[in-house]
């Protein structure tokens, strides 16, 4: 693990490539003073100060630097991702600690993808988080079952390149919204017979369309493997790692991470020092933040 001012130095060199810009003035020159084993700078021009970490995730934070880095690497290199109790083991704090160190990580994840547009030939598919509650509503009635479309871009061979997992109602203004946002031509769209993917017609976007039923059938057709295997991977690793979470409430982060992880699952190398820096650039996320609900779609 490396040192706190290894960390401080390698935030500063992310956040100011071409030396310290004040947040405030965009001036250049300033001056630098240690206060408790923290780095700040003091502009020169309009003498305001801060630290490398003020504006980004990391302020206000208690948690030292080294053990932020090592969140980071853990939620990044773990096949199956990492539940909030397991960071609390590998980073010796307190579980509400971890999971609000997660949780902020996933936000950053999430914040990245939001702009994340397909091309070329993508399959898509209605998809749930969530299960049956004993005594509510069954199939896609449950009030715990919280309703996503999953989307993967694909070679021309049907290997998945790029993934798109949206939280929305099933809905034609619901789809047509993902495909004005998700979607980018030239594009063909291949679906199953769910009514409301033909809405993405009026975007420019070709659709397909397979009717299949549900069941077996529909998850072995040849069109739709690619996203049938995205979806399987991801339900198996939510349900192995995490095996309950707040669905309604925190579902767009987890599908959000998801997202984040399987579009540079090739660069593992990198991957860290990508989310470090998007960690840099993001704004800070107090607690009532993270655990307040997602607006609703």
């Amino acid at each position: 693990m490396g040192s706190h001012e290894r960390c401080e130095d390698a935030i500063g060199g992310w956040r100011w490539p071409e030396g310290f810009v004040c947040p405030r003035c965009q001036g250049s020159w300033h001056s630098e003073l240690r206060r408790q084993d923290r780095l700040y700078f003091q502009c020169g021009a309009c003498r305001y100060l801060c630290s490398v970490l003020s504006g980004t995730i990391f302020e206000s934070s208690k948690l030292a630097l080294p053990e932020w880095f090592l969140a980071m690497h853990l939620m990044t290199q773990a096949k199956n991702n990492i539940s909030a109790l397991e960071l609390k083991r590998h980073l010796d704090v307190s579980y509400p600690t971890a999971w609000l160190v997660k949780h902020k990580l996933m936000e950053v994840m999430f914040v990245r993808e939001e702009n994340r547009q397909l091309t070329g030939r993508i399959e898509a598919d209605d998809a749930y988080l969530g299960g049956e509650r004993p005594g509510g509503k069954r199939g896609r009635g449950s009030e715990n079952k919280v309703a996503f479309v999953a989307a993967a871009q694909t070679t021309e061979s049907g290997q998945a390149v790029f993934m798109c997992l949206s939280r929305r109602p099933f809905t034609k203004k619901s789809i047509q919204e993902f495909a004005e946002n998700s979607l980018a031509a030239p594009a063909t769209l291949v679906t199953d017979g769910l009514g409301c993917f033909t809405a993405a017609r009026g975007t420019g976007i070709q659709h397909e369309q397979y009717v299949t039923g549900g069941g077996l059938a529909s998850a072995k057709h040849p069109s739709f493997l690619a996203v049938n295997s995205a979806l399987g991977n991801l339900k198996t690793a939510l349900a192995g790692t995490h095996h309950a979470f707040a669905f309604e409430k925190y579902g767009h982060r987890y599908l959000g991470q998801v997202q984040y992880l399987f579009n540079r699952r090739f660069d593992l190398r990198s991957i860290l020092e990508r989310l470090a820096r998007a960690a840099c650039q993001a704004t800070p996320s107090p607690l009532h933040a993270i655990r307040a609900a997602e607006l609703p779609c």
